[in-house]
């Protein structure tokens, strides 16, 4: 079995494949969301502790959330359901996916590190994939930046930069979401006085 494991601190995932029988006994039996301590997989995972996010088993089904089986169902699926993606407004449709209790016959684990342990794992723990982009939301921004209100978003946008032969490098940045300007304040002003308006002229008309 392969086992797919994440590091969310650092950005990284690794794919390990695991033959030994005893090392995988702990995973069985147990459900999606469930954390189990890793050390059995050898000596370095001592201290680790791994949630299981997911799998698929050997013809390629998804384990699906809140399917309480070993085997193969073939379920009703819609908008808004994992392992289904519709192409039609209101489209539904049978699909066959795999319960959410590991066994022997999955082929690939997924798992994700939610505690880490002694010692660090190469390729998983000791490197750290750079984000690519930053946040795009106003109040996302104040937060990872530590903002006040008064503060300008504007100043501390993620800026990815644009480098390419020959040409003067550049960066590009993305459109504030939900940033509230003198302008946008204006607007929400004219709005409500429009309304107040509205309101007094039926009024007179009745």
């Amino acid at each position: 079995m392969k086992l797919n494991i994440s590091f969310p601190a650092t950005g990284c995932q690794k794919l390990i494949e695991v033959d030994d029988e005893r090392k995988l006994r702990t995973f069985y039996e147990k459900r999606m969301a469930t954390e189990v301590a890793a050390d059995a997989l050898g000596e370095e995972w001592k201290g680790y502790v791994v949630r299981i996010s997911g799998g698929n088993d050997k013809q390629g089904f998804p384990m699906k959330q809140g399917v309480l089986t070993h085997g193969r169902v073939l379920l009703l699926l819609s908008k808004g359901h994992s392992c289904y993606r519709p192409r039609r407004t209101g489209e539904r449709k049978r699909k066959s996916v795999r319960g959410c209790i590991v066994d022997a016959n999955l082929s690939v684990l997924n798992l994700v590190i939610v505690k880490k342990g002694e010692k660090d794992i190469p390729g998983l723990t000791d490197t750290t994939v750079p984000r690519r982009l930053g946040p795009k939301r106003a109040s996302r921004i104040r937060k990872l930046f530590n903002l006040s209100k008064e503060d300008d978003v504007r100043q501390y946008v993620v800026r990815k930069p644009l480098n390419k032969d020959g040409k003067k490098p550049r960066t590009k940045a993305p459109k504030i979401q939900r940033l509230v300007t003198p302008r946008v304040l204006q607007h929400k002003r004219r709005r409500i006085a429009l309304k107040k308006q509205h309101t007094k002229k039926n009024k007179e008309e009745m």
